[in-house]
């Protein structure tokens, strides 16, 4: 239990540590694959909505591998994976066609298919269980 526990954690913590910095590299172009969406955010506003996805996903990611806060963290990743999962299911039914889903930023582009959301949808399962472990090993402790 343990051990999954511990695999799950840092695999989630190294994903959005990576997915962040991929972001982060190149901001700009995060923002342009964000604005691809038709979300209805102003164009002004774009750069830091950009921004603060990244930064977050980092600040998670590092929380996650350090420990700290486990229990929260490990529930924001399931939020933005179930986010990011429900943005990619709205805009594949909208028939609006992505060739990069912004994923890992601009660097790794990958087109927004329909086992984009089946991925995210992988990613969040991987966080609830985490977050049941972890429940289940600090009733354990107490």
């Amino acid at each position: 239990m343990h051990t999954i526990f511990v695999i799950s954690r840092y695999f989630l913590g190294l994903l959005f540590v990576a997915t962040a910095i991929g972001k982060l590299l190149d901001n700009r172009g995060f923002a342009a694959v964000l604005s691809n969406y038709q979300l209805g955010i102003p164009d002004a506003a774009l750069l830091g909505f950009a921004l603060m996805i990244s930064l977050l996903e980092l600040l998670i990611g590092l929380n996650i591998l350090r420990g700290r806060a486990l229990g929260m963290n490990i529930l924001a990743t399931l939020g933005f994976h179930l986010g990011y999962a429900s943005l990619a299911l709205i805009t594949l039914l909208r028939g609006i066609a992505l060739s990069n889903c912004g994923c890992f930023g601009v660097f790794w582009a990958r087109s927004l298919k329909w086992s984009t959301v089946a991925e995210d949808l992988v990613l969040a399962g991987i966080s609830v269980v985490c977050w049941l472990v972890l429940q289940r090993i600090t009733a354990f402790k107490k």
